[in-house]
Parts: structure tokens; sequence; C-alpha cells
């Protein structure tokens, strides 16, 4: 436990030193200061209400989950793999006394604190920005549902996060796992337009996971469901993302 532990800080403290975190914050913020001053220009300009303290943050939330989030996301990770790589400090990495799948494990590990200190931050400053503007429509119930939202949406990102860890150990450039991401993420959002019927098996429509908490009449048979294929999911890519990255030579 203790060499995971020494392996985890390690590959936090990468992620720390490297600006795509600092820059994925910076961005968040700005989304959450630009959206707000649309709100209150559409108040004061045409006399409409806008949206209260509570539903702001859930607006950000719905913006950054289907954009910011997974493309720094996607950074993070392939910087974690496919960078490492191609700059031979991997090879640094594995000659520790460290198994392989410690150090993936640490990686992954790595890359969720990363994204739930995204959504924790997120979910500050948009509060912030909610009870300043709007401070009259708080509820302690709307403000239970909105942090409950930002942490639900963690998993369906893991698992995202997978899906893009193991395409860093299909293919050896950076790049080209970068644009095959994007392709993947567009193709699987065109596909859950078409094909919605089967669109809960799609990555890209799972981000959205955190709505159906929202619903008044709560479909636990939907969540449950969805939390089992995510879980699924998140398994075998992790499954393969491993072989693949244990098998991969210096």
């Amino acid at each position: 436990m203790a060499v995971f532990q020494a392996a985890l800080v390690n590959e936090i403290e990468k992620l720390y030193k490297k600006k795509k975190a600092l820059v994925a914050a910076i961005l968040s913020l700005v989304v959450i200061v630009f959206g707000q001053l649309v709100i209150v220009g559409v108040r004061s300009g045409f006399g409409l209400r806008g949206t209260g303290s509570m539903e702001f943050p859930m607006l950000v939330l719905s913006v950054v989950v289907n954009s910011i989030l997974p493309l720094f996301t996607a950074l993070v990770t392939i910087d974690s793999f496919s960078g490492e790589f191609s700059q031979n400090s991997m090879r640094l990495t594995l000659t520790r006394p460290v198994s392989r799948f410690k150090v993936f494990t640490a990686k992954i590990t790595a890359i969720v604190v990363f994204i739930l200190a995204t959504l924790l931050l997120l979910l500050i400053f948009s509060l912030l920005a909610g009870f300043i503007f709007n401070a009259n429509s708080a509820t302690l119930g709307s403000l239970a549902r909105t942090v409950f939202s930002y942490i639900v949406s963690l998993l369906p990102m893991i698992v995202l996060a997978l899906g893009i860890a193991l395409l860093t150990n299909l293919f050896k450039s950076g790049i080209s796992v970068f644009f095959v991401s994007i392709l993947l993420f567009i193709g699987l959002k065109v596909l859950g337009v078409f094909f919605s019927q089967y669109a809960s098996l799609f990555m890209t429509t799972q981000l959205d996971w955190y709505n159906l908490f929202l619903i008044n009449s709560f479909p636990l048979g939907k969540i449950l469901r969805q939390f089992l294929i995510m879980l699924g999911s998140g398994i075998m890519l992790f499954t393969a993302g491993f072989y693949l990255f244990d098998k991969k030579e210096l």
C-alpha cells in the first residue's frame, strides 16, 4: 500500500506541475463568469428572470461536462500516458520498485483526482455566483440536489478517462489519440441522436446521467441500469487498458 501511495503522490505532483490543470480551472471560471454576465445582461436588458441561484450551477454543469471537462480529461490522460512514453520519462517510472499495475492504477487515480477537483471548483464558484446574483431563490433541497449532481457526474467522467487511457495504449502518438478521441466523441453524440433507443449505451450520453436524479418521479430502474452499464464499461476499459500497458515495450 505504501508503494502505491508513493506512486499516486508522484502522479498527482506531475499533474500539479503541468499547466493543463491550471488552464482547465481558469477556463472553467471563465465559463462561470461569462455565463453569469450573459444572464445578468438578459435579465436587465429584456426584463427576463434569468436563472435562480441553484439553476445557474446546473447550467454550468450541463455545459462543462459536455465540452471543457471531457477536453481537458483527454489532454491530461494523453499526457499521463502517451506524453511520458514519447518523452521517455515512462522508462524512469517503470524502473522504480513498483509494479506496472500500481503505476497504471496510480495514473488513473490521479486523473480521477483531477476530475473531482475540477468539479468541486466549478461547484464552489458557480454556487457563489448564483448566491451573489440571486440568493433569494436558494433552498436547502435545491442545494443538496446541486451538490449531488456534481458528485455523481464524476462516474461517467471516469469511464471516459478509462476509454481515453485505452486509446493511449493503442496508439503511439498523443496527437493521434487526441483526434481519434474527438472523432469518437462527436460520432457517439451523433449516434445518440439518431439511435436514441440505444443512447444509454453510449459514453457521451452517460455524461448527462445526473439529470435522472433531478426527475421528480426518480426513475430508480433507469438510474441503476445506467450505473451498471458504466460500471461494466469501466471494468472492461480498465482491464483492456492495463493489459495493453503491461504488454507495452519501452
